[in-house]
């Protein structure tokens, strides 16, 4: 009944409140009476209906309280359902007629009108106390209304009505002051709303990234097993499809690995790093580990470092704060026009450009693209050019010569010179040397001092291991007493290629190499034969590389050391 009454216009509501109060009481008599046979009885009930103390007022206006809105609410009803029974329209009622009319405190239901059961009537000794206007509502025949009958009533009939507000107080002409849309309305017609305890369970599970620093005396077995929720196959499983299983085996303290657990706590995805740039990516699949290479992108820095001769080049450079790769690279650029025992003196000054990849604060892969060197006896300014990683002076001039004089890099004894009229040392007689040898220990690196292709790979019972190379000038070059050739015939090879190890193979009275030029298919003095002269670049190729040396050349220019990021179009400016 409350939910039908809910659900009526506003003045139909009124026109039935007496109805639906009146129902209410009766209701509300009916249980209390029955819950008092029932205990008289000594019976029981499924639902236990336990009535309210005759004193309990848990805020909600009487039945007795006079001129309350309740009570003026069933007035006005009842005066509005008489004047629809006298056929008065209610137009013609104006509101203070409708509010402030003076109606009767009592109504009363006649018993052939009303056929109320037996069982529900009221006894008759209180009807007289409803006559006196304690309920303000009346019925014919029936038993008096207990406290608790009556608040029942009223709390039901209250919010029947719709009248109580959130506090508990009763609600007078409630209306709404905004409009809402359509759109607005249908936001509530998405579906039952969800607990925010069950929107958090239903949130997919992300696993977290965690680091592990190795410990002094741990072991990867024991870690895995202790962190990483693997047992012994597990373990034994991921080393063999680790490419460097060194990595886990040989640990050292203060070493750190980075992995992820799913929901259960086992290993998902591990992180393992060689350096700040290369490293591996262990991830579980279904069938097993599967491994990924790492291999992180550092952004490119310039740094200029600047220093002059005091003592040997090599410490001079070094203290300007080149490492030790740097400075050997360093060497290898300028070895080849600069004699450092001959041509270097103190106070000469030097500075070099040199460019890296910083990766987390790492500098790694250091390359030299410039330097300039300003001595006594020498002036000399070389730029590394991107498109063949060769050295050119600004104007473009080679600083690598179409042919190189030794098949080597470093510094090796002259042991024998090319000499026609050689004695030979274990017979004694002339036996002319036609090549020229350097003491060089076993498994010396032999490289190529042009580009060519080998001719011939062979062993001779008085020259050992050899190779033999034409080069694409016309000359050819020869190599004895090798321990190990690296190329084949018919292979091609560019200038520093390593071709062979040197060794002691042969009629040989020492470790060292026999080299030999040969000109026309005759030996000449390696030493001394005059080699083609420097490529240099012309054209397209000349425009293009001074355009990028001039970044390069601007910054030696400046002078000014320090480290500063490196620019495709431009030199940056270095801090001090």
């Amino acid at each position: 009944m409350m939910r039908i009454l809910h659900s009526l216009p506003r003045t139909h509501k009124l026109l039935l409140l007496p109805v639906a109060t009146m129902v209410t009481v009766l209701g509300a008599q009916k249980i209390v009476t029955s819950f008092e046979d029932v205990q008289r009885d000594s019976q029981t009930l499924d639902t236990v209906l336990v009535p309210l103390d005759a004193d309990a007022r848990p805020g909600l206006p009487s039945l007795r309280t006079e001129r309350t809105p309740v009570a003026d609410a069933i007035e006005m009803a009842t005066q509005t359902l008489d004047a629809t029974r006298n056929h008065v329209p209610l137009s013609v009622l104006t509101a203070s007629e409708i509010v402030d009319i003076d109606f009767v405190t009592s109504a009363k239901a006649r018993s052939n009108e009303s056929a109320i059961p037996e069982t529900l009537a009221l006894p008759a000794a209180s009807r007289e106390e409803i006559s006196r206007g304690d309920t303000g509502l009346l019925a014919d025949g029936g038993a008096s209304l207990d406290d608790g009958v009556l608040h029942m009533a009223v709390v039901i009939g209250t919010i029947a009505g719709g009248m109580l507000d959130h506090d508990g107080g009763l609600v007078a002409d409630a209306t709404s002051y905004e409009e809402v849309s359509e759109d607005e309305l249908a936001l509530f017609d998405e579906g039952p709303i969800q607990l925010e305890k069950e929107i958090a369970t239903n949130e997919p599970y992300v696993p977290e990234w965690h680091t592990y620093e190795v410990q002094a005396g741990d072991t990867f077995a024991i870690m895995a097993q202790d962190h990483l929720g693997m047992g012994y196959s597990e373990v034994m499983n991921l080393l063999e499809r680790l490419p460097e299983p060194r990595l886990l085996i040989h640990w050292r303290q203060g070493n750190r690995l980075e992995y992820q657990l799913d929901e259960k706590g086992r290993l998902l995805s591990l992180r393992l790093m060689k350096n700040a740039r290369d490293g591996y990516l262990v991830e579980r699949q279904e069938q097993g580990f599967e491994v990924a290479t790492i291999e992180r992108a550092g952004e490119a820095t310039q740094r200029l470092f600047a220093g002059s001769i005091s003592g040997s080049f090599a410490r001079s450079a070094k203290a300007t704060g080149l490492t030790s790769a740097e400075v050997s690279q360093l060497s290898r650029v300028l070895e080849k026009k600069l004699d450092f025992r001959r041509d270097t003196r103190r106070g000469d000054r030097f500075q070099v450009l040199v460019e890296s990849d910083l990766i987390d604060g790492e500098s790694l892969d250091p390359r030299v693209l410039a330097v300039e060197y300003a001595g006594e006896r020498m002036n000399l300014t070389l730029v590394r050019n991107r498109d063949d990683n060769r050295f050119y002076t600004p104007d473009g001039k080679s600083l690598d010569p179409a042919f190189d004089r030794y098949p080597f890099d470093g510094r090796y004894r002259l042991s024998s010179n090319f000499n026609p009229r050689r004695k030979h040392p274990v017979t004694g007689r002339i036996s002319p040397h036609k090549g020229t040898d350097f003491a060089m220990p076993i498994g010396s690196a032999v490289q190529a001092p042009a580009n060519g292709r080998v001719e011939k790979v062979g062993h001779h019972p008085a020259a050992g291991r050899y190779v033999v190379i034409r080069h694409d000038n016309g000359y050819k070059t020869r190599y004895l007493h090798l321990s190990k050739p690296l190329v084949s015939n018919g292979q091609r090879v560019t200038m520093g290629e390593r071709i062979a190890l040197s060794g002691n193979s042969g009629r040989s009275t020492g470790p060292h190499l026999h080299y030999e030029v040969l000109v026309n298919n005759r030996q000449v003095n390696a030493m001394k034969v005059a080699l083609p002269e420097n490529q240099s670049l012309q054209g397209e190729q000349l425009v293009a590389f001074q355009r990028q040396a001039a970044p390069a050349l601007a910054a030696l220019q400046s002078g000014e050391t320090g480290t500063v990021v490196a620019s495709a179009g431009a030199a940056g400016d270095d801090e001090g």
